[in-house]
């Protein structure tokens, strides 16, 4: 049986820890608030330039279209972005994008791929360095450090460009966590390159009955030369503050189940404390008791 003095020792460190998991609660409620109003709000921009894209590409002659949009004619390398965080104590967001990415990166191996991985985040890295570790490129950190920009996902839509131009992959597909609340979120496999056209829209009639027409200049060759590398930034900013919340929402869940936790250890540590406090006044007692009956 602990003694005491060790019971008093543990209290008082369960209490500190309490309070260090009660105050990374409060902190990351706050950056969630921010980060979810920045993923709510840039999701109908996402969603409107996937459309304008689909319009776009339609109407493309085939000869004329970007790589961007009409890939390199082969899917044999693979490109897998893996976006995690740089810190834990998220309860299983990391561990869900990893697990995500590795079932992704064996499935394309057994296909016969070459796959290469790009690693955003420190926690991805280190996840799948225990399987994957030849596969793995390159990693970015700090991204998102205090919150998550545009200048740093158009950073990152620019390397890859330059890495398909290059010829260094054919394909290129980004793995992150969408959020949906704050103790939910689903991990999506998004790819980015080529784009992805969803079918367009049947276009609304005007007031006469016949479908609308649209002219486009200049040419919508020359738009989507504009538009594609533009949207390769904007969908990476999308994946980028998705995962900013989901990764804000995962640790305030995962604080506030450890601060419960702490709580109840306290209470249980206390019975112990008292019960012993109880036994060690009783068993004085019957000592002094004992000793006075003996004279």
């Amino acid at each position: 049986m602990a003694s005491l003095k060790e019971l008093r020792s543990r209290i008082a460190s369960v209490k500190a820890t309490q309070k260090i998991t009660s105050a990374m609660k409060m902190v990351a409620a706050a950056k969630l608030r921010r980060a979810q109003e920045q993923a709510e709000a840039a999701r109908p921009y996402a969603q409107r330039m996937e459309r304008m894209l689909a319009s776009l590409g339609g109407a493309a002659s085939g000869g004329d279209v970007s790589p961007l949009l009409a890939g390199t004619g082969s899917d044999q390398v693979h490109l897998v972005v893996v976006a995690t965080a740089d810190r834990g104590l998220c309860g299983g967001f990391n561990t869900g994008i990893a697990r995500r990415a590795r079932r992704l990166i064996d499935q394309l191996v057994s296909e016969g791929k070459t796959v290469k991985i790009l690693a955003v985040g420190r926690k991805g890295r280190d996840q799948l360095r225990r399987t994957h570790r030849a596969l793995i490129g390159d990693t970015i950190e700090g991204i998102g450090r205090r919150q998550v920009a545009f200048a740093e996902a158009d950073e990152l839509g620019k390397r890859l460009l330059a890495m398909f131009e290059a010829g260094e992959f054919d394909v290129a597909t980004i793995v992150y966590a969408e959020f949906k609340s704050a103790i939910a979120n689903i991990v999506t496999v998004q790819q980015l390159i080529p784009a992805p056209l969803p079918p367009a829209k049947e276009d609304e009639p005007v007031a006469g009955g016949a479908p609308a027409l649209y002219e486009f200049e200049p040419s919508q060759e020359e738009i989507l030369s504009e538009l594609l590398p533009r949207n390769l930034s904007v969908q990476i900013y999308r994946a980028l503050l998705e995962n900013s919340a989901s990764e804000h929402g995962a640790r305030m869940s995962a604080m506030d189940n450890a601060t419960r936790n702490a709580g109840d250890m306290i209470k249980g540590l206390t019975l112990s404390y008292n019960r012993t406090r109880q036994a060690m006044i009783t068993k004085e007692l019957i000592e002094i008791i004992s000793g006075a009956e003996a004279l």
